[in-house]
């Protein structure tokens, strides 16, 4: 079966010269001599991939590169021009672009390009296809495919149907009672009761009445019996939050109840019997709360019989933007907000941020963003300024120091340069000069693309690493010849 690709190019001889050069492949070419013409054709058709000028009559390429980005069009592209430099170069690859060529193209150079990425676009595809089969995106209010989520998932599918009690230990904000929900949901109680109760929002003198009720005149202020959540949940699930803020007292109540399933309302002598599923979580580490006396060791074996470890949103990067990206299509619609897409340079801020108020920060960020402003895309102009504020390692010598990112990979790999230059000290007896890094970096590079005949992609390929790597790199070290010129 053919495969399709769309060349946008406004030179038809040059489009008949394109499509001479890849004849002898397997390949249908659809030609679209403006940007509106290859708008319309990408509205009704999905190419695998895209040749794409950057000069068109009626439009610039990297329009056409930001409308794929906003309408989410995962497409290949390979940028070709005549007013070919490396600022360009590393504009179109950071707005999406899988490739760059300068005009005139050779054919050989178009057919590797061409190959290298609907190969690479082919795999891409059976490992969605097989991740999709294997793996989950989405789990009862869950959203997020990373490693540690689908070790969470799995985890709900085997104790759901089992009557054993789950003590769910994760920071505040990473979904607990989700968590807690998620097993209810799976269980074979999920059509009685789901009964939260957050130990450490409820004041130590109610406590017991919220969990075991109380009846008429057992304290000032009960003018009605009145069920607590032990009653309320019977059939279902107890689900008990920030347990290990519960007083020593409450605890020692609670672990009698779990024992025998009976208690007694407050003010009255009469047992009452429920059967419910207790499920317990923390944002504290329960040993070290054992330890310093604060809950009692009988109650914590008694309740911590399937530990689950809720990750925290830094380990689950790659579910960073898809969270983001659902918060922002929910708040866009709930509050009639333009908001269709984030940005490549906000993606990288938001996936670099260590997110220490978790899943629930993330969403109060997205949800304040869209209520303060009405934009098509979210941009890195938008985000909070902690989220653009890198935090230097502090070092033993001085205090931490912050600094605005405006290139944030650049700053990384120069911060990884001072790095791997201080890690060691420097040999004081050496048969060879010492040189810099950035200096070996650049001759190796360099050597790799002469021994290409110039080619980036096939360079980049030798050495391991990303063209767009190769072409920030080149555009940084030119930028500081010419400022010694």
């Amino acid at each position: 079966m053919a495969v399709t690709i769309l060349l946008i190019e406004d030179s038809n001889s040059l489009a008949v010269l394109y499509k001479q050069f890849l004849k002898d492949e397997p390949y249908n070419i659809i030609h679209a001599e403006t940007g509106a013409e290859a708008i319309r054709t990408l509205e009704r058709t999905t190419p695998a991939l895209v040749i794409l000028d950057l000069q068109l009559p009626d439009m610039q390429g990297d329009e056409i590169l930001s409308w794929m980005e906003n309408k989410s069009l995962d497409i290949p592209v390979i940028v070709a021009t005549a007013h070919g430099s490396v600022d360009i170069a590393v504009n179109m690859i950071q707005k999406g672009a899988k490739d760059f060529l300068e005009k005139p193209i050779r054919s050989s150079r178009l057919k590797t390009s061409v190959a290298i990425h609907l190969k690479q676009a082919k795999l891409e595809t059976m490992l969605t296809n097989i991740k999709e089969k294997l793996d989950r995106d989405r789990f009862h209010d869950f959203i997020g495919a990373s490693i540690p989520m689908q070790n969470i998932y799995k985890v709900i599918d085997s104790v759901a149907s089992t009557t054993a009690s789950v003590f769910i230990v994760g920071e505040s904000g990473t979904g607990k009672e989700v968590c807690a929900n998620a097993i209810h949901k799976e269980s074979n109680r999920h059509d009685k009761p789901f009964i939260a109760i957050n130990c450490g929002a409820i004041p130590k003198d109610l406590m017991e009445s919220e969990i075991f009720g109380h009846t008429k005149g057992a304290f000032t202020g009960a003018t009605l019996d009145r069920k607590g959540a032990a009653s309320m949940a019977d059939g279902g699930t107890l689900f008990l939050d920030e347990l290990c803020e519960m007083e020593l007292e409450m605890q020692k109540k609670l672990l009698r109840f779990l024992q025998t399933g009976t208690f007694s309302p407050l003010g009255s002598s009469k047992e009452h019997k429920v059967d419910v599923r207790i499920i317990c979580a923390t944002n504290r580490d329960p040993l070290q709360e054992v330890e310093q006396g604060r809950f009692r060791e009988d109650l914590y074996y008694r309740v911590h019989v399937v530990p689950l470890n809720m990750p925290p949103l830094r380990d689950r990067d790659e579910d960073i933007i898809t969270l983001a990206q659902h918060f922002l299509r929910l708040y866009a619609k709930q509050d009639n907000r333009k908001f269709e897409s984030i940005s490549q340079d906000a993606q990288r801020f938001l996936k670099r941020y260590r997110w220490p108020g978790n899943v629930r920060q993330l969403q109060n960020v997205i949800r304040s963003i869209v209520v303060l402003n009405d934009e098509k895309s979210l941009g890195v102009q938008h985000l909070p300024n902690e989220i653009k504020v890198k935090t230097s390692p502090a070092k033993s010598s001085g205090p931490t120091h912050s600094i605005e990112l405006e290139t944030p990979q650049l700053s990384i790999e120069t911060s990884a340069y001072v790095t791997a230059n201080t890690a060691a000290p420097m040999p004081t007896n050496s048969a060879q000069p010492i040189r810099p890094m950035w200096q070996i970096e650049r001759d190796a590079i360099q050597q790799a693309i002469d021994h290409c005949d110039g080619n980036v992609l096939n360079a980049a390929m030798l050495l391991e690493l990303s063209p767009s790597t190769i072409y920030r790199k080149k555009q940084a070290w030119e930028a500081e010849e010419n400022a010694f010129e």
